[in-house]
Formats: C-alpha cells, sequence, structure tokens
C-alpha cells in the first residue's frame, strides 16, 4: 500500500468527522427521524450534483463537490447509524456523545474494509478519473434503491450496510485525488 494512503485517507475522514461533530453540536441528531430511504435518497442528490458540476464545469452556489463527497460521507455514516438500528424499537433521541462514538466506531470498520479491498485491488482508485468515483457511488445508490424497494431481500447481493461502506470509501478516495 501506498504509505501516504492512510494519513491522506485520515486526514480526508477526520474534516468529514470534524463536520459531522459541529452540526451534530448545532443540530443533535435531528437527522434520526429519517427513514433509511430517506437518507439513500439525500446521498442520492448530493451525488447527483456532484456528476452534474463535474459535467457543467461550474456551481451556482458556491459550493463545490468537496462539500458534496463530505456530505456523502456523513450522510452514509448516518444511514449506517439508522442501519443498525432497524431492528430496535425506534427512539429520535440519541445524544451527541453518542451519535459520536457511533461515527467513529463506523469509522473504524470503514478504515478496515478499505485496507483489505485497498490490498486486494491494489490501489486502483489512485488510477482513476474522480469522475468513476462519482459514478460508483450514483451505482452503488441505484443498486441500495433496489434493495430498498424489495424491503431488503436479495438472491445473492450484500446488504444496504456494504454499500454505504464502499461509498463512504469512493467519497473519500476523491477528496484524496481532488487535493493531490
Amino acid at each position: 500500500m501506498n504509505p501516504n494512503t492512510l494519513p491522506q485517507f485520515h486526514a480526508a475522514f477526520e474534516a468529514c468527522f470534524d463536520l459531522y461533530q459541529k452540526k451534530t453540536k448545532d443540530y443533535g441528531t435531528a437527522w434520526r427521524v429519517l427513514r433509511l430511504s430517506s437518507l439513500t435518497d439525500q446521498i442520492f442528490i448530493k451525488a447527483k450534483r456532484i456528476r452534474t458540476l463535474e459535467e457543467n464545469g461550474f456551481s451556482k452556489v458556491g459550493e463545490g463537490v468537496e462539500d458534496e463527497f463530505v456530505g456523502i460521507v456523513n450522510y452514509c455514516i448516518m444511514a449506517l447509524i439508522q442501519w443498525e438500528d432497524k431492528e430496535k424499537e425506534f427512539s429520535p433521541m440519541l445524544s451527541a456523545e453518542e451519535a459520536i462514538a457511533r461515527y467513529k466506531g463506523w469509522m473504524q470498520q470503514i478504515e478496515e474494509l478499505m485496507v483489505k479491498k485497498n490490498t486486494d485491488y491494489g490501489e486502483a482508485w489512485r488510477d482513476m478519473r474522480v469522475s468513476s468515483l462519482t459514478d460508483l457511488i450514483l451505482m452503488k445508490l441505484l443498486r441500495i434503491q433496489q434493495i430498498e424497494d424489495q424491503q431488503g431481500a436479495t438472491l445473492v447481493s450484500e446488504g444496504v450496510d456494504a454499500g454505504y461502506m464502499d461509498m463512504v470509501n469512493y467519497a473519500l478516495f476523491a477528496l484524496i485525488r481532488l487535493n493531490e
């Protein structure tokens, strides 16, 4: 593995986490009222906007693709927290401390997945265009939407949790590529 990968990965993830912490302090965990499908749609909006910005080459509202990739990371982790609680009785209450701790837990799992896949795939993402990472995120979203529409039933596919984790990694790879 490239010796820069883990430091770059940590820096990108920390920037996402920093924003998540600040928004959690500002808004609490109001996102807890969102169903998993609503979070998937929020991620879709972010990815669709990135693709539009990539194709048009400009933004009329000022925020660029980096902000949207950060949003994808954070919404995916919110979705993973909601997914984790899918069998529990719904409670909109989640303290800021617990929300932050659970985010950190997912950070660790996602990093472990990245290291495994990075080894198997030889860091192919380093040779990919950022636009291809955007397209992979959109493809994963369409797959997750299909699984959600089927009430989670799949024959041979991974679950939505694997899709969210992959999208976090793709978004982090895009952030790294954009900052290189």
